[in-house]
């Protein structure tokens, strides 16, 4: 109903000229339809007809084109739908009732249609803030990372490696946000997310699959991070780091708890640790604020990831890809 109207406040301005020409169109559709329903039926109510035309009127038109209607139409009813018929007079008291009852109801209708039209006039002025005020903060935000950046880049110059791996981290975070705000702030796609840190890559290489989930953007920011940390790892020392690695994600949800899992193979063998860094530590436990975990398997055909978290608050739904997300990934590419 908002699109349909917004549509038509484009179309019909209201109480402009248009408008008003739309409402006679709605009486004489109402006075012919109530012609040919008395001719088949009879005792038919004289104004039957013309409260939707009414209706109709003030949402398309306002409430000036709604009167319009309504008086009209109790004119038309009173004239050719008494009897007698084609006369005005002699009015029963009965008939006299009807006219003023119509036309008090018509018009209660009439202000509740240019009520709800005004309420979802400003509805409509509020998304629009809302998605302009979102715009803006993105700007704000892409300015404020790429600040942020140029300040790693600056300070770490003399560590290249640690200068990489913080900035890649923050360019990780800056397309999830795009993707939340590309989303009008609700959310990001578990694929959008996969598909911006594996873009990269030789998509033959991954096998993707998994239920259309959109992660609220606390979740979704936390996650596009684990997911950076294992695709930079595979890069480095996994199956990305070999032109014949294959990496392996499938997740699913069974009410509340999202579960991921991230299997490489056909990589460089692997081996637990003997250290685990603050980076490690902080991977194992970036979900445990949202009382989940991450369990990593060094196994010897390659890394086995699995992430869980409950999602009670959140049903997965099949949805249209996010606009201006990056390509989506096969849901099976497999080569």
């Amino acid at each position: 109903m908002v699109s349909f109207q917004a549509d038509f406040r484009k179309l019909v301005p209201a109480g402009s000229a248009r408008a008003y020409a739309f409402a006679i169109f709605c009486v004489a559709v109402a006075a012919a339809v109530r012609w040919v329903i008395g001719i088949w039926f009879e005792g038919v109510v004289p104004f039957a007809t013309f409260f939707p035309a009414a209706l109709l009127a003030a949402l398309v038109g306002g409430i000036g084109p709604g009167i319009l209607v309504a008086v009209l139409g109790g004119i038309i009813g009173w004239w050719a739908f008494f009897d007698p018929p084609m006369a005005f007079f002699p009015l029963t008291t009965a008939q006299l009732i009807s006219v003023i009852a119509y036309l008090i109801t018509s018009l209660i209708i009439v202000w509740a249609a240019g009520h709800y039209r005004g309420l979802m006039k400003r509805l409509e002025d509020e998304q629009k803030f809302r998605e302009l005020a979102v715009e803006e903060l993105a700007h704000r935000l892409k300015n404020k990372v790429a600040t942020i950046q140029s300040i790693v880049s600056l300070r770490l110059r003399d560590e290249p490696q640690a200068r990489d791996e913080i900035v890649n981290c923050l360019g990780s975070l800056r397309a999830t946000d795009d993707l939340i705000i590309a989303a009008q702030g609700s959310g990001a796609r578990i694929r959008d997310i996969l598909s911006a840190e594996l873009r990269p890559y030789d998509v033959a290489r991954m096998s993707i699959e998994g239920p259309e989930i959109l992660l609220p953007p606390k979740l979704a920011l936390t996650m596009a991070l684990l997911l950076h940390e294992l695709v930079t790892n595979a890069a480095k020392y996994g199956a990305l780091s070999r032109s014949v690695g294959k990496i392996a994600v499938r997740w699913s949800y069974s009410d509340p708890w999202l579960n991921l899992e991230w299997r490489e193979s056909d990589g460089p063998s692997v081996s637990v640790p003997n250290h685990r860094g603050f980076g490690t530590r902080l991977f194992l436990r970036a979900l445990e604020q949202f009382g989940g975990k991450v369990e990593a398997t060094f196994a010897s055909t390659g890394l086995v990831c699995k992430l869980s978290v409950p999602l009670s608050d959140l049903t997965p739904s099949i949805v249209p890809p996010t606009p201006g997300a990056p390509a989506l990934l096969a849901r099976d590419a497999r080569p």
